[in-house]
């Protein structure tokens, strides 16, 4: 079975990173009731698809991530693309129940929802089909009493854990002392990305200026560009998007300016996004880094999980630092020395307990009231 990724606690020349660590290593604990076990299913009769949110599979982050995860899936396990595993593409949101039911028609083993905006489709199909299977990204999925539908798994991460550590690069790159984030559709989700890249900055410099602004769409690069524009010309010079597809914009507009010969940065979100800040000749890069949030691994793990008869419905698998499942991308050559050495003390420090990161706006303040 191929390798996963592991985050590497490593000295100050190497990156912080996700390298290699086995499949088999088991996910975060989870919550919520048990639902009961089911068969195991022949791999070669086992079949799972997703329905990928406005962004779609070439999105370079949130969704090709869950798409990659897939696919792996499929080919370590030798399903046939199209048929063992595929996706339905969702031009828009009107698209997500849809799809989600043509799927449930399909009688998939496994249907996944990629992204917390297919909520609302996830818990009307739930309720209409008890038999079948879904499972959900972003969301946490539950019934007018708060109780969550045996028939559906719900997968979270702790996107404030690694959005601190790139706010910790952010916060000693900058040279302007001012920084901005840029996120797609505010809600609780995205506010995670935004408080805890906050309170990474401010740890490290309290002085820092952070401007914020929500582009309200995943799927508008001309937006994305256009507030990066303006958080730039203002002088921010370190931007951290949350934002999907809309964040390709935020990278377009760096290399335009980088390319004339101003120092701005980008972070990227959820992939490795080192590539889509490449310009130039030789591979120069306006991405500083990246917070990997592994969706793939996820995806990977409860379509396993399923098919060997244990589909964790009712369940809320958490994802976090301690799970290697978010955390600094491996492309780190921009980030100095200094940068990394305190992203490992930081990380140490989140994983001892000794650092709780805020997910809110009242718990950031909080945080900076404890500073």
């Amino acid at each position: 079975m191929k390798k996963w990724l592991r985050t590497a606690t490593m000295a100050v020349a190497a990156a912080v990173a996700l390298s290699a660590c086995g499949a088999a290593e088991e996910e975060a604990a989870p919550t919520g009731d048990e639902a009961p076990a089911e068969e195991a299913t022949e791999a070669s009769d086992f079949r799972v698809a997703m329905v990928t949110d406005v962004g779609g599979i070439d999105d370079r982050s949130f969704n090709q991530s869950a798409w990659e995860g897939l696919s792996e899936f499929g080919q370590d396990f030798g399903l046939e693309e199209g048929t063992g595993y595929r996706y339905l593409q969702s031009g828009d949101m009107a698209d997500f129940e849809p799809n989600l039911r043509e799927l449930v028609r399909d009688d998939v083993d496994l249907a996944w929802a990629i992204g917390f905006l297919m909520e609302d489709a996830v818990r009307t199909i739930g309720e209409q089909v008890e038999d079948t299977q879904l499972a959900i990204v972003d969301s946490v999925v539950v019934d007018a009493d708060g109780q969550p539908y045996p028939n559906i798994a719900n997968v979270t991460f702790k996107e404030h854990e690694g959005s601190f550590l790139v706010g910790v690069a952010a916060g000693l790159q900058t040279e302007g002392n001012k920084v901005g984030f840029i996120g797609g559709v505010e809600g609780a989700l995205i506010k995670k990305f935004e408080n805890g890249f906050k309170a990474g900055v401010k740890a490290v410099n309290p002085d820092a200026v952070i401007e914020v602004q929500y582009a309200e769409s995943f799927n508008d690069e001309q937006r994305g560009a256009q507030i990066a524009n303006t958080m730039y010309s203002q002088g921010v010079d370190v931007i951290y998007q949350a934002a999907g597809g809309t964040g390709n914009g935020v990278f377009t507009e760096a290399i335009n300016r980088a390319r004339n010969g101003e120092p701005v940065w980008v972070i990227g979100v959820d992939r490795d996004q080192h590539e889509e800040g490449e310009y130039g000749d030789n591979g120069e890069s306006v991405t500083l880094t990246s917070m990997v949030k592994r969706v793939d691994r996820a995806v990977y793990l409860v379509s396993e999980r399923t098919m060997n008869g244990d589909f964790p419905g009712g369940e809320t698998l958490e994802y976090g630092l301690e799970d290697e499942a978010v955390g600094i991308a491996p492309s780190t050559d921009n980030m100095s020395e200094e940068a990394l050495q305190a992203v490992v003390d930081f990380l140490n420090q989140i994983q001892a307990g000794e650092i709780s990161v805020p997910q809110t706006d009242e718990e950031y303040e909080e945080f900076l009231s404890a500073l």
